[in-house]
């Protein structure tokens, strides 16, 4: 199919989101009170827990499910959880944390480095880079919605003063991690408020920092919820096909899709009708 224009829709998406925080100001909390708010049910709730079973802790909340993840904590075996997850049936899952992934790679990456490098750590990273970015990946494109939490610590500095101060967070992840997603929550050690570090959804730029509830999960469900859905978008592009190859192409493009009687209905339909056109 050739180069078209069309209008600029947004599609109904699936969340995928980070929280930061230091240890103690409520990740885990927080992030099974959005994904409830988010989902509506704790059965179609799913933590990749790596915080040794610490999401068990909050097991009085409701029937959630638990995926205990134990070393090493390989991208690989992230990936697995969550296609686990996926494959269960969850609507969300929360990765409990990603914090791991990133300080295993950094290890394997300097024994890699050792043996086969010469100490490069440098060299070491275009094989050891692209199994992050496969991480990144299946968060991103799995169906499903996910929260990730990070470690985090508090960057301090010496002033003119000589008077330690707070200068913002530094996660225990991979640089620019968070700009993958559409929302990145940072929640404070001391109050449990949140506040964003990066925004696409715009529900929460530039408004007061807020104590994360079920309502905050609701709120985002909104806005998921709110654009295009991904099977009124393929029809629509089915529509105006004008040859049986673009609608092939249509087709092989909403992998996804292919299951649902009412989708395979209008392919053939609109199929019939392009076959009669042509006689």
């Amino acid at each position: 199919m050739g180069l078209q224009l069309k209008k600029a829709t947004r599609k109904a998406v699936k969340l995928k989101m980070n929280l930061s925080a230091p240890s103690g100001a409520g990740k885990t909390y927080s992030a099974l009170l959005l994904a409830k708010g988010l989902v509506g049910s704790w059965d179609k709730v799913a933590v990749i827990d790596t915080e040794n079973g610490s999401a068990s802790l909050y097991s009085h909340l409701g029937d959630f499910n638990t995926i205990d993840l134990q070393p090493p904590f390989t991208p690989e075996r992230y990936n697995e959880a969550i296609k686990l997850a996926y494959e269960a049936g969850m609507d969300a899952v929360i990765i409990d944390s990603t914090s791991h992934e990133w300080a295993t790679l950094i290890e394997e990456n300097q024994l890699l480095a050792d043996s086969k490098f010469r100490g490069n750590t440098w060299s070491a990273w275009s094989k050891t880079t692209p199994r992050h970015d496969k991480f990144i990946s299946t968060i991103l494109h799995t169906p499903i919605h996910v929260i990730t939490c990070t470690r985090s610590k508090t960057e301090t500095v010496m002033g003119e003063d000589k008077k330690v101060k707070k200068v913002g967070m530094k996660d225990n992840q991979r640089e620019g991690f968070e700009y993958e997603l559409s929302l990145s929550l940072e929640i404070d050690r001391d109050t449990h408020l949140a506040s964003p570090s990066k925004d696409r959804t715009n529900l929460f730029e530039g408004k007061q920092p807020f104590l994360i509830t079920e309502e905050t999960g609701k709120l985002i469900r909104e806005w998921c919820d709110s654009g295009v859905s991904e099977k009124q978008i393929a029809i629509n592009e089915m529509e105006v096909v004008s040859s049986i190859e673009q609608l092939k192409e249509i087709w092989s493009k909403y992998k996804s899709l292919q299951t649902d009687k009412d989708f395979v209905a209008i392919k053939d339909k609109r199929k019939n009708e392009l076959e009669e056109s042509s006689k």
